[in-house]
């Protein structure tokens, strides 16, 4: 623990700050990146994709809230795990598995923001990418309300360009139809692999109890950002890919490094490179929201460690996570620059599902331990089993069908 003199983290998040983090990181993680490859593995499917993702995400979701409202500590997986459990190697093996899964994250979107970028930079990707990095890593270390403004202002301009998107898919000139004999068959296989991608696009809800600890009165701010969080950004997700896959064949979304800007180009005839612009901007979102999240949780994890514990500092200007913010944003560059997309973005959904059955498990332990503290958000007691069997499941799908 933090002794008493030293500099704390400053407990200045409300609701709609939360709230606009959750959807931020969502709306940036994947959509706008993930779009094509989940119609070309699901083809006219693909929005059903995205809606049993969602499904897959909403009882894991609500069992994050309970846990956030007994432990608001920025510790987040790693100390529901120390609570549950008690044994001292298994939240630092979280902590790790889990800033793994937001730096790969990260990495992934940061990719997909430099795709944009260079539709009207015209500069080598892996300088966008170190550039990139670098400035979202210093809003990162200036502040958490300062970063989670930026990250409102972010999600605000890219809602707006996802709803413009969708305006256009479903107003603008439609795609040719498929040819009956190609989408003749129930895509089973390719929609298991597109819902685990489609999954990925729903990273950044796990990433708001991290936050708990500087968000004012966390037991009951936290659950209903949450709530509103996810339910805005399955609704948006369906519609946009509806919408997207009404004005572009799947094939030609897959195909597209810049998939949705392709939507706009093919059903507007112009503003591609003015809805670039706003992709960028939406993406970084993502970008930014893992740092934030894997800075807090490798803090939290360090103060439990006395060999990390050099880690484990507030710095005394801006009042966060100093030294894991500058480490997060090393890491993030690196992978990026290492490692392709598609690749990233399965390996951190597969991350992510383990992780949801951790904290599904940790939170069955404690109701049977204890109760909630009181007047704390709950949820009845089959909510997190019904989490564990969804997770594991989604693991399963793309390796049994």
């Amino acid at each position: 623990m933090i002794p008493d003199d030293q500099p704390h983290l400053r407990r200045g998040v409300g609701l709609a700050l939360l709230t606009l983090y959750g959807v931020g990181v969502m709306v940036g993680a994947g959509i706008f990146v993930l779009v094509g490859e989940t119609a070309g593995l699901s083809g006219r499917w693909a929005p059903l994709a995205f809606l049993i993702a969602a499904l897959v995400a909403a009882p894991t979701a609500a069992s994050y809230a309970e846990l956030a409202a007994r432990i608001p500590e920025a510790g987040g997986e790693a100390a529901y795990l120390r609570d549950a459990f008690g044994l001292p190697w298994l939240p630092q093996l979280a902590a790790v598995m889990i800033c793994g899964g937001a730096v790969i994250s990260a990495s992934a979107v940061l990719q997909g923001s430099v795709g944009y970028m260079r539709g009207f930079i015209d500069l080598p990707a892996d300088t966008l990418i170190v550039i990139t990095g670098l400035l979202l890593g210093l809003v990162a270390l200036s502040g958490v309300v300062e970063s989670l403004r930026l990250l409102a202002a972010f999600t605000v301009l890219g809602i707006g360009g996802l709803l413009f998107v969708a305006a256009g898919g479903l107003f603008g000139t439609p795609a040719e139809a498929a040819a009956p004999a190609a989408e003749a068959a129930f895509p089973v296989a390719g929609l298991a692999a597109a819902t685990l991608l489609a999954f990925f696009a729903f990273i950044g809800f796990e990433d708001m109890v991290n936050m708990a600890e500087e968000t004012r009165d966390p037991g009951r701010t936290v659950p209903r950002a949450l709530g509103l969080a996810l339910a805005i950004t399955a609704g948006l997700y369906a519609l946009v890919v509806f919408a997207a896959l009404r004005a572009v064949p799947a094939e030609a979304l897959a195909a597209s490094e810049r998939p949705l800007a392709l939507v706009v180009e093919r059903s507007l005839g112009r503003g591609g490179v003015a809805f670039a612009v706003v992709a960028v901007f939406s993406t970084l979102n993502g970008v930014l929201a893992q740092i934030l999240m894997a800075s807090r949780l490798l803090y939290g994890a360090a103060r439990d460690v006395p060999a990390l514990a050099f880690l484990a500092t507030v710095n005394e200007r801006f009042r966060t996570p100093g030294r894991t913010t500058v480490l997060a944003t090393a890491v993030v560059i690196g992978v990026s620059l290492a490692v392709p997309l598609l690749e990233l973005a399965a390996t951190s959904a597969t991350i992510l599902l383990m992780a949801f059955c951790g904290m599904n498990l940790a939170l069955i332990v404690l109701k049977r331990r204890r109760p909630p503290p009181a007047g704390a958000f709950s949820v009845p007691g089959w909510v997190p089993w019904l989490g564990l069997v969804f997770a594991l499941a989604a693991l399963a799908a793309p390796f049994l069908l």
